[in-house]
């Protein structure tokens, strides 16, 4: 005998009550409650995500992943895609770094947990106005405002024979693009702050030192950094 319509339906809907069941009881939701804010009273915003969705494996959501590296200023709000790619992976780098986690760019257990409870970074710095500070051994740039830390960036500095000098310097000199005379080769978005030392983008940027001196930001990420480092900004390389 042929199902009616109203047996088609009544299946339908337990079928639909099973698998709201089986999803409920396979993916539970984990609450990421707001990082603590960092000095200065500037809070962040939390995020409601599932646990099963802070993973690049599996049943993925890089949209999840995307916005609590943006709560944790690691990414900006536009980067929120829910793809997964190099400006994704650059900004994991430089949370994996700011943990103290292999800086691979994917998500694995020890990312996943530190993800949920991490805050975003505190400069060493709290002044007034704005500041840059870059962490050699870390590979990662700090964009501060009024002590907040407005972006944090995947950097490479100067490599062996070419270590980038520390010390605190500021922008004197500024070109959208900029041409290196010693190695011809143009650096795009380029800021100054000594000597032929520069703030530039890179199309790779790897995990450790590997520039003849200057700090490589992320393509994605170079308008931005060149844009806040203004004339006169400091910049304390550590």
């Amino acid at each position: 005998m042929r199902p009616t319509s109203r047996t088609r339906l009544t299946h339908s809907r337990r079928w639909a009550a099973a698998a709201t069941l089986a999803a409920a009881l396979w993916m539970p939701t984990l609450a990421v409650a707001a990082p603590a804010p960092p000095s200065g009273g500037v809070g962040l915003v939390g995020t409601v995500v599932s646990s099963s969705h802070l993973s690049n494996t599996g049943a993925t959501s890089a949209a999840s992943v995307q916005k609590r590296l943006v709560a944790l200023r690691y990414l900006p709000a536009g980067a929120i895609t829910g793809h997964w790619g190099y400006r994704t992976s650059e900004a994991l780098v430089a949370f994996q770094a700011w943990q103290g986690l292999q800086r691979d760019g994917t998500v694995g257990p020890k990312t996943l947990a530190a993800l949920a409870a991490a805050s975003a970074p505190v400069p060493r710095t709290h002044v007034k106005g704005r500041l840059i500070e870059i962490y050699r051994a870390l590979g990662v740039t700090l964009l501060v405002d009024n002590g907040h830390v407005v972006r944090a960036v995947h950097s490479s500095s100067g490599k062996p024979g070419y270590t980038t000098p520390a010390g605190t310097y500021s922008v004197f000199r500024k070109e959208s693009k900029s041409w290196s005379r010693p190695y011809r080769v143009w650096l795009p978005y380029a800021s100054y702050f000594n000597r032929g030392v520069a703030l530039h983008a890179y199309p790779t940027i790897p995990a450790y030192p590997a520039s003849h001196g200057c700090i490589r930001i992320p393509t994605p990420e170079a308008r931005f950094v060149y844009q806040f480092a203004a004339y006169h900004t400091p910049v304390t390389v550590y």
